[in-house]
């Protein structure tokens, strides 16, 4: 039964702190997950516009130069010089985290109402999911904090975007530079994410009452699709 004097904000600490809990208020009060979904959105588009009126810009458009293959270099330089600014950086960024994170909520979503239709039954709603979706990802927020802390921390302000992110798996296992084949990969996939995932298995369990090996089947299964067919084909 959901706790009247419990909150959204004790939600928002307990995805952290207690983590079934957090997810049963979340399914009692499916309205909740604005919350997360927009504090995440909006701390996210804050660290990242941060970092582009913070670094060296000119610097930054060379390192963009410097990435792309050498026999591609000449012709692609004067189309990224005459596109990047700080002003543009910062809409682009604004619109790809709004559409994508919409996008990706409402995709996965699709997949875990249909998961549910095919295996529990349980009664939960495609708009239950997409909440569920916003919730599990909130720890994503951490991320955006760490982007600051990193800034703040920098011994100078030429430092490369990947470099925001010290716990991808690139940072911290591969070590791959830009223009190598894991970069990419490594840089795609980090420690928030696994959280994400171990939280998405917590609350498909609550919610549907699958047992935990096939909750945490059917919450890693297109993550382990994505990034071992990226892999293979690295």
């Amino acid at each position: 039964m959901s706790d009247k004097n419990y909150t959204v904000f004790n939600a928002m600490v307990d995805i952290v702190a207690s983590p079934g809990r957090a997810l049963d208020e979340a399914k009692a009060h499916p309205r909740w997950f604005w919350w997360p979904l927009l504090i995440s959105i909006v701390l996210t588009i804050a660290a990242l516009s941060y970092y582009y009126t913070w670094v060296d810009f000119e610097w930054l458009i060379e390192q963009t130069i410097m990435s792309v293959p050498p026999e591609d270099r000449a012709a692609a330089e004067p189309g990224i010089r005459g596109f990047m600014s700080v002003g543009t950086s910062i809409l682009t960024t604004v619109a790809a985290i709004v559409i994508m994170t919409f996008l990706i909520y409402a995709i996965q979503a699709v997949y875990l109402h249909l998961a549910n239709k095919l295996t529990t039954h349980a009664d939960v709603s495609y708009g239950q999911w997409f909440g569920f979706s916003a919730w599990t990802a909130f720890v994503m927020v951490l991320g955006a904090v760490v982007m600051f802390v990193v800034i703040f921390l920098a011994d100078s302000n030429q430092l490369a975007q990947h470099e925001l992110s010290p716990l991808s798996m690139n940072a911290l296992f591969i070590h791959a530079e830009p223009g190598e084949p894991w970069f990419n990969w490594g840089n795609s996939l980090n420690l928030f994410n696994i959280w994400t995932l171990v939280l998405m298995t917590i609350g498909y369990h609550r919610w549907t009452g699958a047992g935990i090996v096939k909750s945490a089947i059917i919450a890693c299964l297109p993550w382990v699709l994505i990034f071992g067919i990226w892999a293979a084909m690295v």
